[in-house]
Formats: C-alpha cells, sequence, structure tokens
C-alpha cells in the first residue's frame, strides 16, 4: 500500500508496523532480538509493528538498527534558504513565523450599541 494524504492516521500507522516487520524478516531477526539490538522492549516493537503510536526516539532507534535512518533526510528534508531570504534575515536563521493578516469584511464597523 501506498503511503498517501487520504489515509487515516490509524491506516498509516499499520502500514508503517508492517514494513518494519518486513525488513525485520530481510535481516533475519525475531522481535526480541531486533528489540535488543533497538534498546527497547519486545512488547513495544510488538505494539509498533501492530500499528500502534511510539515515541520519535524509539522509532528512532529500530530505523538504526534496521539500517534505514539515512531515509528520514528524505522524510523531512532540510530547508535551503534562498539567498533574497538570507539578505533580508541578515544571516540570521528565522525564529518564528509571520502571521497572516485578517482580512477585512464587507460590513462596515459599528460600536455595536447602535440598533
Amino acid at each position: 500500500m501506498k503511503i498517501e494524504k487520504p489515509l487515516t492516521d490509524e491506516a498509516i500507522l499499520a502500514e508503517l508496523g508492517k514494513r518494519i516487520a518486513q525488513r525485520r524478516l530481510e535481516f533475519q531477526l525475531t522481535q526480541a532480538a531486533l528489540a535488543e539490538q533497538s534498546g527497547i522492549s519486545k512488547r513495544t516493537l510488538e505494539r509498533i509493528e501492530a500499528g500502534n503510536t511510539v515515541q520519535m526516539s524509539t522509532m528512532v532507534r529500530i530505523l538504526r538498527t534496521l539500517d534505514v535512518l539515512d531515509r528520514l533526510d528524505d522524510l523531512v528534508p532540510e530547508v535551503n534558504s534562498r539567498p533574497m531570504d538570507l539578505l533580508k534575515l541578515k544571516g540570521k536563521e528565522r525564529q518564528r513565523a509571520t502571521r497572516k493578516k485578517k482580512q477585512p469584511t464587507d460590513e462596515s464597523w459599528q460600536w455595536g450599541d447602535e440598533a
């Protein structure tokens, strides 16, 4: 199954768990062996493979053990600033997002006590 936007969070977690189980089997590892090498409990790995939620640090440990940690770079690519943005920021990194301005409504403004 391809992971796409219309899928529910639960379906995506189930697919990720299935893929981790398949990768584990490619390495000829039991759940207990992968859990031990990753520094997690076997029960945690069972839950992940069943599609339950997990802490990011646990996922990083498993991906490192399964030799796919480098693929996270594709998941969330590094942002390269445009030259004009760098000039505006004077070499500093951006810390905040700009707040969107509210669109004016078509109604004329009133105090609220006119009736």
